[in-house]
Formats: C-alpha cells, sequence, structure tokens
C-alpha cells in the first residue's frame, strides 16, 4: 500500500471512531471496519469498507472485494480467506466478532445485484474489471468481540 493510500486509510479510520460509524467521504452509505489478520504477515489489519445489511438475517452483512473495479482482489480478501473465523467487525462503536463466508453463485450475483442497484458506483466496478468480485457474508458473533 502506497504511504499516501496508508495514510488516507488511517485518516478513514480515525474519523470512523470518533464519529461512531461515520465517514464524510462516504456521504451516508453504511460503513464498517473489518479487522482482520495479515494472511502473510500475521499482523493486524483494518479496513474501512461500504457493507449491505441482510434484512432477512440479522446478524449478517455482506462486503465487497470490489477494490474499486481493478483486476486485482483488495489485500482484505486475502486476508479473509486465509483467517475467515479470526476477523472483527466494528460498527458504530460496537465491536463483534465475525465468521466470513465467499458466496457462491447465484447468491454472489444477486447480493452484488442489490448493492449496485443501491450505489452505482458498484455497477461500474464490475464494468471496469474482467474478474467476478467476490462478496463477502460476514455472520456476526455477538459477544464474542470487544466491546
Amino acid at each position: 500500500m502506497s504511504a499516501d493510500r496508508k495514510s488516507f486509510n488511517e485518516r478513514n479510520i480515525a474519523e470512523f471512531r470518533v464519529n461512531g460509524g461515520r465517514i464524510e467521504s462516504f456521504g451516508d452509505a453504511p460503513v464498517l471496519l473489518l479487522n482482520t489478520v495479515g494472511a502473510r504477515s500475521g499482523k493486524q489489519r483494518t479496513n474501512p469498507l461500504m457493507y449491505l445489511a441482510d434484512d432477512s438475517i440479522p446478524d449478517r452483512v455482506y462486503v465487497f472485494a470490489s477494490a474499486g473495479g481493478n483486476d486485482k482482489n483488495p489485500d482484505w480478501f486475502h486476508n479473509v480467506v486465509a483467517h475467515p473465523t479470526e476477523i472483527t467487525v466494528e460498527i458504530g462503536f460496537e465491536v463483534v466478532a465475525a465468521h466470513a463466508e465467499v458466496l457462491p453463485e447465484p447468491e454472489r450475483s444477486d447480493i452484488y445485484a442489490i448493492q449496485a442497484g443501491r450505489y452505482p458506483s458498484f455497477a461500474a466496478y464490475e464494468q471496469r474489471t474482467a474478474r467476478r468480485i467476490p462478496v463477502v457474508a460476514l455472520t456476526l458473533r455477538r459477544g464474542e468481540g470487544r466491546s
């Protein structure tokens, strides 16, 4: 990650934590902090991500490995795949343990279409890349994270 990108990420994380889950540059979009363990480094990593809540399953949210439409999956995606149970999610001021699952088709496409319908930038990301953008379901395990 470039120094500029790292600094931008750190500012967003700090803003999120001070404002209880709000980051001005994300507007009114729902944002969480995804805390993972590095797949190779073993170090703690934090990424602010837009998410989609599942109205039918209260403790399930979805995140999208869009990487802005780049042809490579974001690093956090590799971390989630390597350590799917060593995740915490910050939503607002709450910190919750989570279990990650990469969605198979056709569920992946269905969930991605909902997000792209709400946020057209996600439709644009799909147009920029030949890869299929992964969707990750995060099942929140309330009571297991630090609060």
